[in-house]
């Protein structure tokens, strides 16, 4: 099967270019099945039905989640209720929302997890921890997809060594910016960061002007997503139904024109 993985989508930008790249991408690729992570939707910060929706009639599948998956309070109930919509497992025990969810495609079914590393990230349960405990009830599902959503690269390459042969795919998000570490070892696709999806020309997504006033000033800025060079990045994925070994990751990285 063929997954894409879609990079961060930032705001109103981000959601416009998936809306129009996203439908004749999935047709040009023989794409089955598309994955996005959507913590930044909503403004650049933050899940609700309406953002969500949009993406979905686009044809994203699934939506993972990350630091500021509940940022929205108006979103909170959609994330607690749509199965189609993940939150990091190891958030935190009592949020709502589910970490994993397992989805056809195809009659084949897809495990996708949602993990969040603790380096630089907040005061989470161990995402190594978590992803142990959860192999023990998916692993008779070949095909098992993670979006590691960590800003340490060191965290994310741990991760990855320790548990590759054992997730088709373990890719990373958060950091904004496509890497080019794209490999499949032991049968596992990797990529430390697959980028982000919306105006590339801003700093990770959100008006450079902006991010320049608060890295000099260092004081509080009301953050807008930015516009210029509007863009996708992500990955595909080819995967053996019956293993679940990646055969090949590649990234995607592309304009919408203006």
């Amino acid at each position: 099967m063929r997954i894409f993985f879609i990079g961060d989508i930032v705001g109103k930008p981000g959601r416009k270019v998936v809306k129009e790249l996203l439908p004749g991408f999935i047709e040009k690729n023989s794409i089955d099945f598309v994955i996005a992570n959507g913590e930044n939707l909503a403004n650049g910060a933050g899940i609700t039905e309406k953002t969500a929706r949009e993406v979905f009639e686009s044809g994203v599948n699934v939506l993972t989640g990350g630091n500021h998956s509940f940022h929205r309070s108006e979103g909170v109930e959609f994330i607690k209720n749509c199965e189609r919509v993940l939150v990091p497992l190891n958030m935190g025990r009592g949020l709502p929302g589910r970490g994993y969810g397992i989805y056809d495609v195809n009659n084949i079914k897809v495990v996708v997890l949602n993990l969040i590393g603790q380096v630089f990230m907040g005061p989470y349960e161990s995402p190594f921890y978590a992803a142990f405990d959860v192999l023990k009830d998916i692993e008779g599902y070949p095909v098992k997809i993670i979006d590691f959503h960590s800003e340490a690269t060191a965290e994310k390459l741990s991760f990855f060594y320790l548990f590759r042969g054992r997730f088709s795919a373990i890719l990373g998000t958060h950091t904004h910016v496509q890497t080019n570490d794209d490999r499949i070892e032991n049968g596992t696709a990797y990529i430390t960061d697959v980028g982000m999806t919306g105006g590339l020309s801003g700093v990770i997504g959100v008006k450079r002007d902006l991010f320049i006033k608060k890295m000099v000033d260092r004081l509080p800025v009301r953050f807008q997503p930015e516009e210029e060079n509007p863009g996708m990045c992500g990955v595909i994925i080819d995967i053996d139904n019956i293993t679940g070994k990646a055969l090949l990751i590649k990234k995607v990285n592309i304009r919408l024109e203006q």
